[in-house]
């Protein structure tokens, strides 16, 4: 170690890498010049063998300008997504014990504390949404190498789930009494399970009204969507291809369902239009517009379709997400053991049917390609 003292103040000095290096430590006290020489020693060496020291932590409040720059990028495409984040991010900044902390320093303590001042203002669900975004961010800081960890973000209990489905009498009726363009929409969501988003979305150059050889019915495509199952092909049955018909004679704009300036309907206009007609009929505030396509999935899961062709449809991230509107009767379980049986030949006095020689020698080929 080498400090030496100029009046009050120690400075230290020595050789790296054939440099001199020389600086004042602005301190009186021997013990914290030494300290601060061989942080300064230990800083140089660490650089010249790649180590970089982490930028220091910003804050929350900081933060959140980086990350609503990278949704506005990220998810362009989507601009429901883009107002989402914006606005759930806004709600969390109205917490200043939260937008002042160094992101490095949010810990499931300070989550906790949040969930209960926000929980003291609205429902389960919007502090699951605003915690949701939280993650998001939490995450993303730890991808650019910010923080170490994410903390734990555990969501609430008791969310509201909204699972009112419309039954055939007050689906005649609501179509009846509702405008376009909410008519036309209404209908395709019942018919085809789309969310509300890839319906305004949706574009003539995604329909074909005209099925493929083989095939019973013409069909639309989904070009992007919510998950990474959304894209998918979807057949129409014939009353929502007589409807695309007519509006495809009616609106020659890009889009199936375009305003008067040629660009797709909001959300929330549709929205409005959706809440003057419930409002009307006298039916609960749990019908909103995704209950239409609550509506198509829950119909397909009572008809027998398995949870995989409903995944397939509905374009869901996930078989665990289909299986809640798959719910198989007595009846139905009662009818695959009696295929089965059928299949095996496991009757009284039955031998199981024999596979021809065929088939066996082809299985048997199966099973050494893959042993080998």
């Amino acid at each position: 170690m080498a400090i030496f003292k100029r009046g009050r103040i120690y400075w230290y000095h020595f050789i790296f890498n054939s440099l001199h290096i020389q600086e004042s430590t602005k301190q009186g006290n021997p013990r914290v010049a030494r300290q601060m020489e061989a942080a300064h020693r230990t800083s140089l060496a660490k650089g010249e063998v790649g180590i970089r020291e982490r930028e220091k932590a910003p804050t929350f409040s900081e933060f959140a300008g980086r990350f609503r720059d990278f949704i506005q990028v990220r998810c362009d495409a989507k601009p429901n997504t883009v107002v989402f984040y914006k606005t759930k991010l806004q709600r969390l900044l109205c917490f200043d014990f939260l937008a002042e902390t160094r992101i490095d320093l949010i810990d499931e303590a300070l989550i906790e504390r949040f969930v209960s001042e926000r929980r003291k203002q609205v429902a389960p669900g919007t502090v699951n949404r605003e915690l949701a975004t939280l993650r998001r961010m939490m995450r993303l800081a730890q991808e650019w190498k910010l923080i170490d960890r994410v903390p734990r973000i555990r969501l609430l209990n008791g969310e509201k789930t909204r699972d009112f489905v419309l039954d055939p009498r007050l689906e005649h009726e609501y179509l009846e009494s509702a405008p376009q363009p909410l008519k036309d929409i209404a209908l395709l969501i019942l018919k085809t399970g789309l969310r509300i988003g890839e319906a305004l979305m949706l574009r003539w150059e995604d329909v074909r009204l005209e099925a493929l050889p083989g095939a019973r019915f013409g069909y639309l495509r989904v070009q992007v969507g919510k998950s990474k199952n959304a894209r998918r092909n979807i057949p129409l049955t014939d009353r929502v291809s007589v409807m695309l018909r007519r509006r495809m004679v009616e609106n020659p704009s890009t889009w199936v369902f375009a305003n008067r300036e040629g660009k797709p309907y909001l959300v929330t206009s549709v929205n409005h239009l959706h809440q003057k007609v419930r409002a009307s009929l006298g039916l609960p505030r749990d019908f909103v517009i995704h209950s239409l396509r609550h509506t198509m999935l829950t119909r397909l899961g009572e008809s027998g379709v398995d949870a995989f062709t409903i995944m397939r449809v509905a374009g869901h991230s996930s078989i665990t997400v289909s299986q809640r509107y798959v719910h198989p009767s007595p009846e139905a379980v009662e009818r695959a053991f009696q295929r089965l049986q059928a299949l095996r030949g496991d009757t009284l006095g039955e031998e199981p049917k024999r596979l021809p020689s065929a088939t066996i020698v082809a299985t048997s080929e199966a099973r050494l390609a893959v042993n080998h």
